[in-house]
């Protein structure tokens, strides 16, 4: 997975429909989620589509697996999970992930029905972290 300063980078120099196409892009690139994963306990509470995030690793390096029954969304998904891709459990609880993606300026560039539901994707990544660094 490409990290989020080099996906930052190439989302700058795009626009409107390319944007778009860059985030599908992002989406097919993530690893594989089994359909076993695809649970309550997995699923994102608050998106217009399905989403779903799993950790995977320990406290020292969490992995974390997604997918969403949507193309954009699961773009979406994909770059919340590259601010946070492998890092250690307790630095993914402390990190500010709102921040870390505001350079995508999401709200000014997608509707408000694709982006309602990241509050909820960073919030169940930050728990995910929490319960992980806490154990």
């Amino acid at each position: 997975m490409r990290t989020l300063s080099d996906i930052a980078d190439e989302y700058a120099f795009l626009e409107g429909d390319d944007r778009y196409r860059l985030l599908i892009e992002l989406g097919r690139e993530l690893d594989a989620m089994p359909a076993a994963l695809k649970t309550d306990a997995t699923l994102v509470r608050g998106c217009s589509a399905q989403v779903w995030v799993y950790p995977t690793g320990d406290e020292g390096r969490l992995h974390f697996l997604a997918d969403s029954n949507a193309a954009i969304t699961k773009g979406i998904v994909a770059l919340v999970i590259a601010a946070v891709q492998d890092r250690p459990a307790e630095d993914i609880a402390a990190m500010d992930i709102r921040e870390a993606l505001a350079p995508f300026e999401l709200e000014r560039q997608l509707s408000s029905n694709r982006t309602q539901g990241v509050p909820n994707m960073i919030a169940l990544v930050k728990e995910h972290a929490a319960r992980i660094a806490a154990a």
